[in-house]
């Protein structure tokens, strides 16, 4: 389908949607203004047991929770498309791809650098295709290549002082009309479907992330330290089991809390089913 009359290089303008959907980018135009916070805390029994099975092997670049997460997000957005809309310039689009992005630490240490990763998904794409990607992504990120994202950051520390605010004030203008050269923006996170950020990797547990008015990103997904936390069931009784504690930050005017709701459970689903995650993205899944 071609480029039709409103659509934005990385999205369509939606336009046959509901009333409030159209009238609440108008009423309330910034995105972080809009923040819904959804907490969740996933039995990893599964996916233990499931990682430990695809590791069996021993390959060059194991596979994690982290390629898991990564995957089942991007899963849970092609199936769930809704989550991929977002609003710019009080109007709502639905962006051309899915995608997911982080930030990879070259050296985990107080003074070490940053990159960022951007994993562009393809309906037929598993989690070995994910997996093999990241494992690229990664390794770009810590040799001593400069990733996209970086290279515009050093772009505008160029720029001398006294321009600054001038350039940020261009920047956001351009930003909101979708106007900014892909070049500058290629690697920049915040504008995929989902960033993500691994928390545990770094020992702390996932909490509320805020989203941004800059870029077009409408979904934040913060990963916690995998514990032993306590399971209940039906008759009271305990099990400890390993899980991990997940944040989820949205833009409330994509969609209704229902919406919001069938995603999460089909999150979860794949989370506690991850054998799923082998199957292409686009393939339906049954989460009823």
């Amino acid at each position: 389908m071609g480029k039709k009359f409103g659509d934005r290089r990385d999205g369509a303008l939606l336009k046959n949607i509901h009333a409030m959907h159209l009238v609440m980018p108008l009423m309330y135009p910034n995105r972080c203004d809009n923040e819904a916070f959804i907490g969740e805390r996933i039995d990893l029994t599964n996916v233990m047991a499931y990682l430990e099975k695809k590791n069996a092997s021993n390959p060059e670049y194991k596979y994690n929770l982290f390629q898991v997460m990564i995957t089942a997000m991007l899963k849970t957005i092609t199936l769930r498309p809704k989550l991929n809309r977002f609003i710019a310039n009080q109007s709502m689009y639905l962006r051309n791809e899915v995608s997911a992005a982080f930030t990879v630490k070259k050296i985990f240490s107080d003074n070490g650098a940053e990159a960022l990763a951007i994993i562009h998904s393809k309906g037929s794409d598993t989690i070995d295709t994910v997996h093999d990607e990241i494992f690229r992504q990664i390794s770009l990120c810590r040799s001593d290549k400069v990733d996209d994202g970086t290279k515009s950051l050093n772009l505008v520390q160029k720029v001398p002082g006294p321009l600054l605010k001038l350039v940020g004030a261009l920047l956001r203008f351009l930003d909101k009309r979708g106007w900014i050269p892909y070049e500058i923006i290629k690697g920049d996170p915040y504008y995929s479907s989902v960033v993500l950020t691994n928390l545990g990797s770094i020992r702390l547990d996932a909490g509320y992330h805020h989203l941004t008015n800059w870029g077009t990103t409408s979904v934040f997904c913060a990963i916690g330290e995998i514990k032993k936390r306590p399971f209940y069931d039906e008759e009271g009784n305990v099990t400890m089991r390993q899980s991990v504690k997940i944040g989820l930050t949205i833009d409330e005017r994509l969609a209704d809390g229902y919406y919001y709701s069938k995603s999460v459970r089909l999150l979860k689903k794949l989370l506690e089913n991850p054998e799923l995650l082998e199957r292409p993205l686009e393939e339906e899944v049954d989460y009823e």
